[in-house]
């Protein structure tokens, strides 16, 4: 039996979703709509996939065995068509570089220049990522690289090149206790609370947040936010601090938050983040130009 992919992959987003009606508006369908597409996968297979009496919905006994295979399938199919967009970009000199807000800057500009000195007719196209997604949209394929920070959950297949670091900086409100000084340390930010993301890797919230501290004393998380302009504003309004990168100082203003020098945080390196495999001439001159600005730097 051929096996539809376009109605597994509305199997496993209402899986995922644990509910009929959210799947659907991810999926842009009608709810009854979407229902008679997972029936009729059903009808197809000879089993029912997904139990519907389960609150949220979970996968029949058959769905949790179909479902490991069919998110593999799903995937799969996506690295080809991936694969045939990135050959077609780079058949037409264009590069899709991703990048998370306030990752580009002077710096970056110097390694664009250098590669479209070397290849003069690309075109490159910046696209701006969520913090989840700035290497899962290089192996997906979306871009062709993009400027990561870490950490990088998996990376599995990926070639990482380290553009430049960053020192880091924590984000306080105006009124803050802290917001006069020249610079702060960790331990002088033990009693705050720290912005997260529900969204993203747990990783990546602790490394942000420099959890675990020195001293030893657990941090303690507030608001959660999801973008930079979410954070600005739960800083602001005092209820929780951010350290993030020097770069979003440079980038973003609030006149309510002051960015301070954090003394003892590791500084954060961005890095040109690409697939180990991809034979694209455009993204090899980009290496090249990334390579070429750091020895310009020392």
């Amino acid at each position: 039996m051929d096996l539809n992919l376009h109605l597994v992959r509305y199997l496993v987003t209402v899986l995922d979703e644990g509910h009929f009606g959210r799947a659907a508006a991810r999926l842009y369908v009608s709810g009854p709509a979407l229902s008679k597409q997972v029936r009729t996968l059903e009808r197809k297979l000879g089993v029912d996939l997904v139990d519907r009496s389960a609150h949220p919905l979970a996968p029949t006994e058959a769905g949790r065995r179909f479902l490991p295979e069919a998110r593999a399938a799903l995937a799969a199919a996506d690295r080809a068509v991936a694969e045939i967009e990135t050959h077609r970009r780079a058949l037409a000199g264009v590069l899709r570089l991703g990048f998370m807000t306030a990752a580009t800057g002077t710096h970056t500009r110097r390694v664009l220049e250098a590669m479209q000195r070397e290849v003069p007719d690309a075109s490159v196209q910046l696209v701006q990522l969520p913090w989840p997604k700035q290497a899962e949209a290089v192996r997906a394929g979306t871009v062709d690289a993009s400027l990561v920070r870490p950490p990088v959950a998996d990376a599995e297949g990926l070639r990482l090149e380290l553009v430049r670091h960053e020192p880091r900086v924590v984000a306080l409100s105006a009124g803050h206790r802290l917001a006069a000084h020249a610079a702060v340390t960790l331990a002088d930010l033990d009693d705050d609370a720290h912005v997260t993301d529900d969204e993203t890797d747990e990783q990546w919230v602790r490394w942000w947040a420099c959890d675990p501290r020195p001293s030893g004393r657990p941090v303690r998380y507030g608001p959660t936010v999801h973008t930079l302009d979410e954070l600005l504003e739960v800083v602001a309004s005092g209820e929780a601090i951010a350290i993030t990168g020097g770069s979003v100082a440079d980038s973003h203003r609030h006149p309510e938050v002051v960015f301070v020098p954090v003394s003892d945080a590791d500084p954060c390196p961005i890095s040109l983040c690409s697939r180990s495999d991809d034979p694209s001439p455009l993204v090899a001159a980009l290496r090249r130009a990334v390579r070429e600005a750091r020895l310009s730097l020392g």
